[in-house]
């Protein structure tokens, strides 16, 4: 799961064999089963360590109910809109409770969660998760509404506006039903609940397994090897994984989860088809690693000896690059991220005060909040520009969960003309509380007398498009020549919301043509490049075609708005047709042919056109 933001979650039948996972499934599959259950008493503590009886709410007319995660995106994302709605109906005679039946979520974590979103409904603790058994609850946040007999008459989501079913998720700009609240306001009325049941997207509940542990597949032996391998670069704290998965403990209680996302091809971050093409930094997981993950679960998780744990590996902390020779802040003062909703990009101009010509060898954006940013690039304004990221063709760093630094490599920089600016780009995702983020840049300068390669960045783009309402599969297309020979180091694909697959095909001189990158289930949460193994040879008057297909059907979870036509935009809401490339010239040489100024200034040797 390398270098997740979010760990994101359907329901499928991934979870075959552990007890815990069969009963969950059965659930699932019988949700409309559910309706009209009712619910015995139960006993359970809250944070404070107060018992909470059913009972206690007997003069309750609505009792809503909410299963939740302390570290669950999508209850992070929920919990202000919970406390929102349990305001909204307490004069009505409606009590909300949450309930939180993670195996992996202690006591003290349940109270940090109800003082970072500021909860004041009750939030009891389920050991053994008896009580999300009785409710045959799945997911965090699942809701289950009663009535005053306490017999359920809802079950599902919250409302439709954040969602996992798709991708990495989405988030609609606009909700346009509050599911939840309809069903408690329809009970209320008298009346019968128009959606009794609606699927709830989220995190699986961590159940305690219930089948005795066995086999020689253990989390000491494979499991914590491959989570080290795959993971824990992320998924460990202060980074861009929503929850750690560093101990037995917290890897048995995500063991559903994480079993899901890599079957499902979620998890590790990697949308490229193996069919095409040799990436340095490929980033999937092994038949064998997921082979051996669906035995340990399959068998209860054994945890194994000690003995057998591996060496902690040592992560690179702070910077990936060498120490920077200049940090770049977006801004003098950090910007509020709100706690829900979209956050339309974000543009910073910063003057980072080169007076003089500057060649970079490496650079690093990094984030000054990783759980709110979802991606940065960083663009030059040249002397003269409009500051727009189309106005140039280069930008000097970014950052997206998986993205790697820039280095150059020996001999190569990114030339940069005196009296540039940089404009940040930023793009925020809320998660459920106000945030703050200042998000920097790190530059390690060259002296140019040493580069022998200037480093280029090209693209395909098409701003002339319409991708008509409704349709499900629209394509775009663009293209790029070459003049002269070049070497190709990585590709970048880049749509918005609508994105569904993205293509890279080179046509050589003589007609003949070869896929380079494909990528069929685009992504846009992973704004992922991909990086050549070997660098590829580009021969000059070949041409680079990008073809990119839109989904702009209500099939399209993500999609803003399926009844309208979309045209190209820089908001996530519209759409962009991009194909990124990275460069330099094989034959170039700058500390033998001409001056720095002069060559640096040659368009001609960025290949494309």
């Amino acid at each position: 799961m390398r270098c997740s933001i979010v760990a994101l979650w359907t329901l499928c039948g991934a979870f075959l064999a552990n007890p815990a996972s069969i009963h969950a499934v059965e659930a699932a599959n019988n949700a409309a089963a559910s309706i009209g259950k009712e619910i015995s008493p139960f006993t359970l503590p809250d944070f404070r360590g107060k018992e909470r009886s059913l009972e206690d709410f007997a003069d309750s007319k609505v009792l809503v109910v909410v299963f939740l995660g302390n570290e669950c995106p999508l209850a992070k994302l929920y919990a202000p809109r919970l406390v929102e709605l349990s305001k909204e109906f307490a004069d009505k005679g409606v009590a909300f409770v949450g309930i939180n039946s993670n195996s992996q979520d202690s006591i003290t974590e349940l109270a940090a969660y109800a003082r970072q979103h500021a909860v004041e409904f009750p939030l009891l603790k389920d050991p053994g998760n008896a009580i999300a058994d009785r409710f045959g609850a799945v997911r965090t946040p699942e809701a289950f509404v009663l009535d005053q007999d306490r017999v359920v008459r809802y079950r599902g989501r919250i409302d439709d506006q954040y969602g996992f079913q798709t991708g990495a998720g989405y988030a609609k700009p606009q909700l346009t039903r509050r599911d939840l609240a309809e069903a408690v306001s329809e009970i209320l009325d008298g009346k019968p609940v128009s959606q009794p049941v609606l699927e709830a997207s989220g995190c699986i509940i961590g159940r305690v397994p219930t089948k005795t542990p066995t086999g020689d597949v253990t989390y000491s032996n494979q499991i914590a090897r491959i989570m080290q391998n795959r993971c824990v670069e992320c998924h460990r704290p202060g980074e861009v994984a929503p929850f750690t998965l560093m101990s037995y403990e917290e890897v048995q209680g995500w063991a559903e989860t994480i079993r899901e996302v890599v079957n499902e091809g979620r998890m590790p971050p990697w949308s490229a088809s193996p069919q095409y093409g040799h990436w340095a930094n490929d980033a999937r997981m092994s038949d064998e690693e997921k082979q051996l993950i669906d035995r340990w679960i399959e068998n209860g998780c054994p945890q194994g000896d000690e003995k057998d744990l591996p060496e902690p590996r040592q992560y690179v902390e702070g910077w990936r690059i060498q120490q920077p020779d200049q940090i770049i802040y977006m801004a003098d003062e950090a910007y509020e991220v709100p706690a829900e909703g979209t956050v339309e990009y974000q543009y910073f101009t910063v003057d980072p005060g080169w007076k003089e010509d500057r060649w970079i060898k490496a650079s690093e954006a990094r984030p000054g909040n990783r759980s709110v940013v979802h991606h940065i690039i960083v663009f030059v304004q040249p002397p003269g520009s409009d500051g727009s990221q189309f106005s140039t063709r280069t930008s000097i760093g970014g950052y997206a969960p998986g993205t790697l630094p820039l280095i150059a490599g020996e001999g190569r920089a990114a030339f940069v003309p005196a009296g540039s600016k940089l404009v940040f780009q930023m793009h925020y995702t809320p998660n459920g509380s106000v945030q703050k983020d200042r998000s920097m840049i790190g530059v390690v300068f060259t002296d140019g007398a040493t580069v022998k390669q200037r480093l280029r960045g090209g693209m395909m783009i098409n701003f002339n498009f319409e991708i008509p309402a409704h349709a499900d599969n629209h394509e775009v297309t663009a293209k790029t020549k070459f003049r002269k020979d070049t070497l190709m180091l990585k590709l970048t694909p880049h749509m918005h919301l609508r994105g569904k697959a993205f293509r890279f095909e080179l046509e050589y001189p003589n007609g003949d043509r070869e896929v380079l990158l494909d990528v069929p289930k685009y992504d846009f949460n992973w704004q992922l490049s991909y990086e050549f193994k070997e660098p590829k040879l580009i021969p000059k008057g070949s041409v680079l075609h990008g073809i990119a297909h839109f989904d702009n059907s209500a099939e399209n979870l993500a999609n803003p708005d399926p009844s309208k036509p979309v045209h190209w935009g820089d908001q996530t809401w519209e759409e962009m047709m991009v194909g990124f490339y990275s460069a330099v010239d094989p034959n170039e040489d700058l500390t033998k042919e001409k001056t720095k100024s002069d060559k640096a200034d040659d368009e001609e040797a960025a290949g494309g056109e």
